[in-house]
């Protein structure tokens, strides 16, 4: 007797399990009552895919439920699954794959953007390469002439000298050209003044040449 007042006790007693959710299985439109039975009232139907919080789940073959906008009451265990829906299920597949593309179709995007700076990085890099190695050379030369300045000091007094030397010989050039200037000019006067000369003398001897031919053939 006792055996079976534990099992009979044991069918009819709820055991509760809290935080726990349910759904509604695929294609089902299910009621909510207001007991564990056919002849309870209806509270409201459910569709395929709610989301239930279970509060009291029995071995009698219902579970006390509570829906998103809180009303509570008892459904058939039977209808609650575990899982969503797998329409459900297809819909945020579908959603997380639409997200998945807009990332992709995003990422390439980037990555078209970083090919194209690395391009534009790879010039600039070869660019600054060759001013490197022209600053280089540069740098070279400049070393080279640092480590013999006293041989630059020589070769510049040399080049002054050169200079001065070239300067005085191309005074001395200027003063003989200048003198031969005027000795020219000197000449072309003196010949100018000898042909007014011998201008002079001749027109004074010719008249009187004639005239002593004239008084010749007087006598």
């Amino acid at each position: 007797m006792k055996l079976r007042f534990w099992l009979v006790l044991t069918l009819f007693l709820p055991a509760t399990v809290m935080a726990a959710t349910k759904y509604v299985s695929d294609e089902l439109v299910i009621t909510l009552r207001t007991g564990q039975g056919n002849q309870y009232q209806i509270i409201k139907t459910l569709t395929s895919g709610t989301l239930l919080t279970v509060l009291e789940e029995t071995q009698t073959g219902y579970t006390r439920v509570r829906t998103p906008n809180g009303t509570e009451g008892w459904v058939r265990t039977q209808y609650l699954s575990d899982k969503p829906p797998a329409a459900e299920e297809l819909a945020k597949t579908q959603e997380k794959l639409a997200k998945l593309q807009d990332k992709l179709s995003q990422t390439q995007q980037e990555l078209s953007e970083v090919r194209k700076q690395k391009t534009q990085l790879e010039g600039e890099h070869d660019k600054l390469q060759s001013e490197n190695k022209s600053t280089s050379d540069e740098l070279a030369k400049l070393s080279q002439i640092a480590a013999h300045p006293k041989q630059l000091e020589s070769e510049n007094t040399d080049l002054r000298e050169k200079f001065a030397k070239m300067s005085d010989e191309f005074n001395l050039i200027k003063q003989e050209n200048q003198v031969l200037k005027d000795r020219s000019k000197r000449n072309w006067f003196l010949a100018g003044a000898l042909v007014v000369i011998i201008g002079i003398v001749i027109g004074l001897i010719i008249p009187k040449l004639r005239f002593r031919r004239k008084d010749s053939w007087d006598f």
